[in-house]
């Protein structure tokens, strides 16, 4: 049997039905940001991922078509005003193309180890590759003009050693002393709190130019939460007298112009707060300290409460797109023949 001929598995088709709903979304908002960037430096890498997206979209339609796939209707032109007045800075889209494309590599890698068929492999090991590209191009930048966030310091290691008591684990008796992070500690610790910034400022600027209230509100609660897990994260690097990181300005304009749609706004937050959950996750298991662990479990559960109210909103209005899935086989089979 061909290559070509070989079907798509249902990892595949998840995969690449993510890829276009992610890709159209982002070629919406690269294409207002590059109606209005004036830096000469951030302009070209913006360029590069509106690009990008753009040659992702074309060559997922001709496999969509291909296979005879019902392309997804994603977002398109009538999801973005790009006449809007300005809503980010310029320093803002630089972090944002930093930080989508440090997601991206997240979601690529995933869909590489998800697909079977060569020339799907191929795809997203190509993506793969220009998002790393794009992540390096837009790091470059900020460190060239001095706004990217940095982690702290700490100590270069003279000697390696090993955890000599169970103490080392621990962390939850309010009344001992826990013992000083470590390394990959204040590694998520600060990757966290960067996160959420970016989530903070997002939010503010879907919520101040979205026209509906519940969207308004839900934005709210949503900069509201992830100031509060930023205050948690900053606490805990603050008792061990490390300097918790400068976050760049990622500042929003207080424009109230509908720029966005709602559609397109709810999924970006759901997508944000997706890529929040598994940064949470992975920071749980690396965690060693117990106090840690636990509240990246208490913080999971109150993303995840977000993300199931965000979805209640999208279903309510028709805005939740639904992924390819099987057939109900029992109700074929009761409902056969009455066509």
């Amino acid at each position: 049997m061909s290559e070509e001929r070989i079907h798509l598995t249902s990892s595949e088709i998840a995969a690449l039905w993510t890829a276009y709903m992610n890709d159209s979304m982002a070629k919406c908002v690269l294409g207002y940001m590059l109606q209005h960037i004036q830096d000469g430096d951030i302009k070209p890498a913006v360029q590069d991922a509106y690009d990008i997206s753009c040659g992702h979209l074309e060559k997922l339609t001709a496999i969509f078509e291909d296979e005879h796939y019902s392309i997804p209707n994603g977002f398109n032109e009538k999801d973005v005003n790009i006449n809007a007045p300005w809503l980010f800075t310029d320093i803002f889209c630089l972090t944002y193309v930093n930080h989508m494309s440090n997601v991206g590599m997240l979601s690529y890698s995933g869909m590489v180890s998800l697909s079977y068929r060569e020339d799907i492999c191929t795809y997203f090991s190509h993506a793969l590759h220009e998002t790393n590209n794009l992540y390096r191009k837009s790091l470059k930048i900020a460190l060239r003009k001095g706004v990217n966030a940095r982690p702290p310091y700490i100590e270069t290691p003279k000697e390696t050693d090993y955890v000599d008591s169970k103490k080392y684990m621990s962390g939850l008796n309010p009344f001992s002393s826990k013992r000083p992070l470590n390394a990959v500690e204040i590694s998520y610790l600060y990757m966290n709190i960067t996160t959420n910034s970016i989530g903070v400022k997002m939010c503010l600027a879907f919520a101040q130019t979205s026209p509906a209230k519940e969207v308004q509100e839900f934005m709210l609660r949503g900069k509201k939460t992830s100031k509060r897990h930023i205050k948690t994260f900053v606490d805990k690097l603050l008792k061990d007298d490390i300097q918790a990181p400068h976050v760049p300005d990622v500042a929003v304009s207080d424009s109230t112009t509908k720029t966005f749609s709602d559609k397109l706004m709810m999924f970006h937050i759901s997508l944000l707060t997706a890529a929040g959950i598994g940064n949470y996750a992975t920071a749980m298991a690396a965690s060693q300290r117990t106090d840690l662990a636990l509240n990246y479990e208490r913080l999971s559960l109150e993303v995840s409460a977000l993300a199931k109210s965000g979805a209640d909103i999208m279903i309510k209005n028709n805005w939740l797109e639904q992924p390819p899935g099987t057939k109900n086989r029992e109700k074929l089979a009761r409902t056969k023949g009455q066509h």
